[in-house]
């Protein structure tokens, strides 16, 4: 007589456990999809630091953190040097996306860049300054200037990771403090003194606009 199998209680419990973990993980791969998919608006901008066109907005994120600066001499003086940011950037959840700091991009033989690098997936791109603007009608008194950003590297993380490696342009905006000082560099004892400035600031993640193929 063949053996017939009968799924007991354990056995039943068991199968509904696989399937509600294979589902609740597809829901939650489609929901990661969708937070980083959903439409973002360009942020109103002095016309100096807006993107060009063929790229739209991405990802944004909500910083906080220093910029950091060090006295050094400069001709018969001295005087604050910007040596780099120190920040954590959020989302609108408050949670941890990118950390933003100062770095060698290996696609310029190490030369020193602002860097962006994902929470998550530990992609990493570099970008330079090629536009800012403090018009007062954007920029509150008191705050470092806003910024038009291009990217120049963009590396996968380790396990291929790429969430920022499609970024193109970034802003950054929205800024409030992180100034240099005015006093404290003065004279020879001040030379290699550090000063690390609380600032926050928005970015804003750009890539290219994928065209349509016309048949």
């Amino acid at each position: 007589m063949p053996y017939a199998h009968t799924n007991t209680p354990h056995t039943a419990y068991r199968w509904w456990t696989m399937y509600l973990t294979a589902f609740v993980g597809a829901y939650l791969v489609l929901m990661a999809e969708w937070l980083y998919a959903h439409d973002i608006a360009p942020p109103p901008v002095p016309s100096e630091i807006e993107v060009p066109a063929g790229h739209r907005p991405f990802l944004l994120g909500y910083a906080t953190g220093t910029q950091n600066y060090i006295c050094l001499p400069a001709g018969s003086g001295f005087t604050w040097v910007l040596f780099g940011p120190q920040a954590t950037l959020f989302n609108e959840d408050t949670t941890q996306i990118i950390t933003h700091f100062l770095s060698p991009n290996p696609e310029e033989g190490g030369t020193a860049r602002a860097t962006w690098q994902h929470s998550r997936d530990t992609s990493t791109v570099w970008a330079m300054p090629v536009a800012n603007s403090s018009n007062p009608n954007f920029v509150e008194p008191g705050a470092i200037p806003w910024l038009l950003l291009q990217v120049v590297g963009a590396d996968l993380g380790p396990t291929g990771g790429h969430r920022l490696t499609t970024t193109t342009y970034l802003q950054r905006v929205h800024t409030s403090g992180g100034l240099m000082p005015t006093t404290g560099c003065t004279q020879v004892s001040d030379v290699g003194k550090k000063a690390l400035v609380p600032y926050t600031a928005d970015y804003v993640f750009y890539k290219a606009v994928k065209r349509k193929q016309t048949e």
